[in-house]
């Protein structure tokens, strides 16, 4: 102890050797005696691991826990004929008939008692009294190793009514530093440990379930299952094997936390807005899953004393936030950003990445006080592409906290953009306050850049400079109350207008010298006098 993350088992085993045994244990259907029983599986087991291995798969899946039993004991024998015959029993009768099975098949086993973080456990809660939970020790190779048949057999729902049959691999011949995260002997020798851990290390420390370890992960920080918040925020963090997918809930709600995915982990902040005592969970898939579905791995419970409410998220905020091996993976590479949170002083900031050609993206700025329509969100962000290069340049309404949505799909492929990811942008300066940039329209191509003006709001009675970058046309014109064409100069088209008598400018291309027509690319408001 602390476990070297080498293995989940207690021993070198490859469970595929055990597949035909499994098969044939799982079709033994004796009932008439134990001795019969084991009479019976022993006919393809012939190791000591070999028997031990028949007699768990056969306890797994058929003795059920008697949920009605646990509820009045009186009604309960837990003798190992009993059990056998009635085909359920509480932990006590598992372990009894596991220790009864071995013994008939000439291998030391012994029945445990102790305390155990299973049914009915609160976080950070004390033990004391009678032991609550029995499982087994075996001897194979020359040293104990530990089982618990009644967690490998299945589970109970929340109101203790119903078992179901669900079997779980990670409770045999567990390795001794994972078992003892919700197994803790009455006897600290069959701990198996070294040093032995302390009861009150056991009730502090927080509870990594078997899913916590069979879906790659290794380690959580901090061990504690109580964390107290320092200036308003909590910290976690989760080591795992790559491409892990996370995702939280504060209070049942995936809120008031940044969550950032690293290439072999994740961290989270949270930041409560009251005080007192929250539940965290921590949720995983692996990322080929094919199903959406997060399963808890891990429980905190965040003691807030003191609120940060400068540190209030966005509700539009979605997690993880930032870029990631996540975002890399969809085509988002060396990110200039690579932090999660953008603070900009004077509301500006330009994002770039180097991206495929085949990429077409889509970005919009989000706040939560409504003053951003989705279409305008999106003209405060404006793209410019420079061969694999993209840049995202963002200017704020006004001062606070924003959130930059990125979408893309590949041009390819026809339909609708997909969400990839998300930043947190933040500027404190009050003085802050930019137009959006200028509208565009379809034939407004990725690789054409406005240089001047930005501003999607030009001044009155004024001229004004033009400088855009519209490659393959034959003729670019701003259009005010005159028209005013526009030359092509190093690469770039440039011109004036003047503003005098319109409410809106637009810019105005022509594809093909041999036509006419003319189509609109940008457009822009004209303040009013």
């Amino acid at each position: 102890y602390p476990w070297d993350r080498s293995s989940l088992k207690s021993m070198p085993i490859d469970l595929q050797q055990f597949e035909k045994l499994d098969a044939y244990a799982l079709k033994v259907n004796v009932r008439s005696s134990v001795e019969e029983l084991v009479r019976a599986l022993l006919k393809q087991a012939h190791t000591d691991l070999e028997k031990v291995r028949a007699i768990w798969t056969w306890i797994c899946h058929h003795i059920e826990y008697d949920v009605v039993g646990y509820h009045n004991k009186s009604q309960l024998s837990c003798k190992p004929i009993d059990v056998l015959q009635t085909g359920k029993s509480i932990c006590e009768g598992y372990a009894g008939l596991f220790e009864h099975m071995c013994s008939l098949a000439g291998i030391q086993c012994m029945k445990l008692f102790g305390y155990s973080k299973g049914y009915g456990y609160k976080l950070g809660q004390t033990f004391s009294g009678d032991s609550d939970h029995a499982w087994n020790a075996v001897y194979l190779d020359g040293r104990w190793h530990l089982l618990d048949s009644t967690w490998g057999s299945g589970s109970v729902d929340d109101s203790f009514t119903k078992f179901t049959f669900r079997y779980n691999e990670f409770y045999f011949l567990t390795h001794p530093a994972l078992f003892i995260n919700n197994h803790f002997p009455d006897n600290s020798n069959w701990q198996l440990l070294k040093p032995a851990l302390a009861l009150k290390d056991f009730e502090n420390n927080i509870l990594q379930n078997s899913l916590f370890y069979t879906l790659g992960l290794l380690a959580a920080h901090p061990q504690t299952a109580v964390i107290q918040t320092v200036n308003g925020k909590a910290s976690v963090s989760v080591d795992c094997r790559p491409a892990t997918l996370f995702t939280f809930k504060l209070q049942g709600a995936e809120q008031q936390g940044l969550l950032t995915l690293k290439k072999q982990g994740m961290k989270l902040d949270v930041y409560p807005q009251q005080t007192g005592s929250h539940t965290l969970q921590i949720f995983a898939k692996p990322s080929r899953a094919s199903e959406d579905v997060y399963q808890c791995v891990l429980e905190y419970a965040v003691e807030c004393g003191a609120v940060d409410s400068a540190a209030r998220l966005p509700r539009e905020l979605h997690q993880p936030v930032g870029p990631s091996w996540f975002s890399e993976r969809q085509g988002f590479l060396r990110p200039s950003h690579p932090e999660p949170i953008v603070h900009t002083n004077d509301g500006r900031c330009a994002l770039t990445f180097t991206m495929g050609r085949d990429l077409s993206v889509l970005a919009s700025l989000h706040c939560d006080s409504g003053s951003l329509p989705e279409e305008l969100g999106r003209r405060h962000v404006m793209q410019v592409r420079h061969g694999n290069q993209l840049e995202l340049k963002v200017h704020l309404p006004c001062a606070g906290t924003f959130v930059l949505k990125i979408y893309s799909r590949k041009k390819s492929e026809p339909g609708n953009y997909d969400y990839v990811f998300n930043y947190l942008l933040s500027c404190l300066n009050a003085e802050a306050q930019w137009p959006p940039f200028p509208q565009s329209y379809s034939k407004w191509g990725q690789d054409c850049e406005v240089v001047e003006p930005l501003s999607g709001v030009l001044p009155a009675d004024r001229n004004v400079r033009f400088k855009l970058r519209v490659p393959g046309v034959a003729k670019v014109l701003v259009q005010a109350e005159d028209a005013y064409p526009l030359t092509l100069n190093r690469g770039y088209w440039e011109g004036s207008c003047n503003t005098a008598g319109c409410r809106e400018v637009f810019v105005m291309v022509h594809e093909n010298a041999n036509h006419s027509y003319y189509s609109h690319v940008l457009k822009y408001q004209v303040e009013s006098q």
